[in-house]
Parts: structure tokens; C-alpha cells; sequence
């Protein structure tokens, strides 16, 4: 055999690559910021969403639950009653958050009723993304949950995946979604309260932003609060806060609502001044980025 001939063989049978890197993965859904969150930073927490395109089919379910995290970190499951359920921290990476979802969702659709994943396909860019399985006509409605009771619902776990839910429930992180602002998120970190929120701009835009807010003093979020720093996830950023000492989430509302007032007043075009590009580089110091 030529290598002409061997070299084409070889391509045959390769393994298609993983799909290409996307900044901001769930770009044009709506809540994008809460998409964000349910990937990145929320430890207990799940959207229900209708199905749609090639996911709607006759006979099967005609929602997906989309979590954090599932027992045993499996990334998808099919439970006994029929209902799909993937997890958004779990399984295999592609570079594509969106498609990594819809690979996970196709194959628990593809399962018999009572059976979890422990391996779900490597997304490609053949896969489609998310927004072509499931209806995005409206903002998801983001559950968050005190633990992860929501993997059972009246169908039994056993064995390891009892013991997993049970380690996960004594381990998660009390988290409260604030009522009045979109996509905060207060949370007990070491027995401190802390607000972490996501910003609805590119991280790029965000962060000169947040730079204006600092330097003009107008960064925190009241009496005793201080801005620690900022996660860079899905393409924006999320500021984090440590508040006063016995926070409560309903406390910081009021704040946190002004802060995304002056937020929106702060976001322009214009070109920093001296003082903001500074205060931009200590915040760029204060940065970590989790994809």
C-alpha cells in the first residue's frame, strides 16, 4: 500500500476533533448571565427547559433539566420515570460550553429510562449547539436549591449514588438568588457572606466598567462590604463581594440593586482617564478566569 493510500486511511478513521474554542458559549440566549452562573459558579441549582428541533421527538420527553452537578459526577441521566437530566459541571470539555450540553443531551435522550452516564461523546463541531434543542424563547427560570434533593424526586438512589448525594448535600455551599437584581448571588464562603454577580456585558467591557465604578469610590455595596476581586467565566465577568458580617441575602438587595444602576450610568465608549486605567490594572490583578 502507497502512503498516498495509508494517509487516506488514516484520516478515515481519525477521531473527529473536539469543537473549537467559543468565548462566550450561550451568546444571544436569553440570561445568558444565568447560563453563565449555572456552569461556573452555583453549586445546587437547575433550569427546566421545553425541548426543541431534533431533541423533540414523539414519544419522549418534552423537557430537559439542566443542573449543576449529578450524582457520582455523571454528565447526563436518564432516571426511571423517563426524564433527562445533564449536568453542566460535569463530563467531558470541548471548547464549546453550548455544545458540550447538547452532546450530553442527545445521548440521555438516546438511553432506556433508568440509566446514567458515566461518558457522553466529546462535543465536535458537527454537534449542535444548545440553543437548537431546547426552546430559548424566554430567559430560563434559574432554581437554585439548598441541596441536591432535586436528583431524587421521588425516584430512588442506592449504594454510591446514595452516599454521592449524601456528601454533596453536607458539602454544599448556602446560596441564595437575590429576588430583585438579575443574576446575584449571595453565598457563605468560611462563614462569611459574599455577593457574587454576573455582568451582562462582554468581559472586556465590563471590566473598564468596573474600573470607572473604582476609581470614582462607587465599586462597593454599602457599609462593611469590599469588592475581592472578579471571575472571568463564559466570556464576562463576575464581580465578588464580601458584605458585612451577618449579611443576610434580602440585606444586600437594596445595594446591590444601586450597584447595577450605576453600573449601567458608568458603561460608555469613552477611553479610560490615567486614574481608571490604574485602577483597571489593579482590578486585572484581582481576576481569575475559570474558562
Amino acid at each position: 500500500m502507497g502512503k498516498a493510500s495509508r494517509r487516506k486511511n488514516a484520516d478515515t478513521v481519525r477521531a473527529p476533533r473536539p469543537a473549537a474554542y467559543v468565548r462566550r458559549p450561550f451568546a444571544g440566549m436569553p440570561g445568558e448571565p444565568d447560563w453563565v452562573a449555572l456552569k461556573e459558579i452555583l453549586p445546587a441549582a437547575t433550569v427546566t427547559v421545553p425541548l426543541a428541533g431534533a431533541a423533540l421527538v414523539e414519544g419522549g420527553p418534552s423537557t430537559v433539566t439542566i443542573a449543576t452537578v449529578l450524582p457520582m459526577a455523571w454528565p447526563a441521566l436518564r432516571r426511571g420515570d423517563g426524564a433527562v437530566l445533564i449536568a453542566t459541571q460535569g463530563g467531558p470539555e470541548s471548547g464549546d460550553a453550548s455544545r458540550d450540553l447538547a452532546s450530553a443531551l442527545l445521548a440521555a435522550l438516546a438511553v432506556e429510562p433508568g440509566t446514567p452516564l458515566m461518558h457522553v461523546p466529546l462535543a465536535t463541531d458537527a454537534t449542535p449547539a444548545l440553543a437548537e434543542l431546547i426552546d430559548i424563547s424566554g430567559a430560563p427560570d434559574l432554581q437554585v436549591h439548598e441541596g441536591f434533593d432535586f436528583w431524587v424526586e421521588g425516584q430512588e438512589l442506592e449504594g454510591d449514588a446514595r452516599e454521592s448525594l449524601e456528601r454533596a448535600n453536607a458539602s454544599a455551599v448556602p446560596t441564595t438568588k437575590l429576588a430583585g437584581v438579575d443574576s446575584a448571588f449571595w453565598c457563605l464562603l468560611g462563614g462569611r457572606p459574599h455577593l457574587r454577580l454576573v455582568l451582562p456585558d462582554d468581559e472586556d467591557v465590563a471590566t473598564d466598567t468596573l474600573a470607572r465604578l473604582y476609581a470614582a469610590g462607587a465599586a462597593g455595596l454599602g457599609e462593611g462590604s469590599r469588592l475581592l476581586g472578579a471571575f472571568r467565566a463564559g466570556g464576562l465577568l463576575i464581580p465578588v463581594w464580601e458584605l458585612a458580617a451577618g449579611s443576610a441575602a434580602a440585606d444586600c438587595e437594596p445595594a446591590a440593586a444601586e450597584f447595577v444602576s450605576r453600573y449601567a450610568a458608568a458603561r460608555t465608549d469613552e477611553p479610560l482617564t490615567g486614574e481608571e486605567r490604574r485602577a483597571k490594572n489593579g482590578l486585572l490583578s484581582r481576576q481569575v478566569t475559570l474558562r
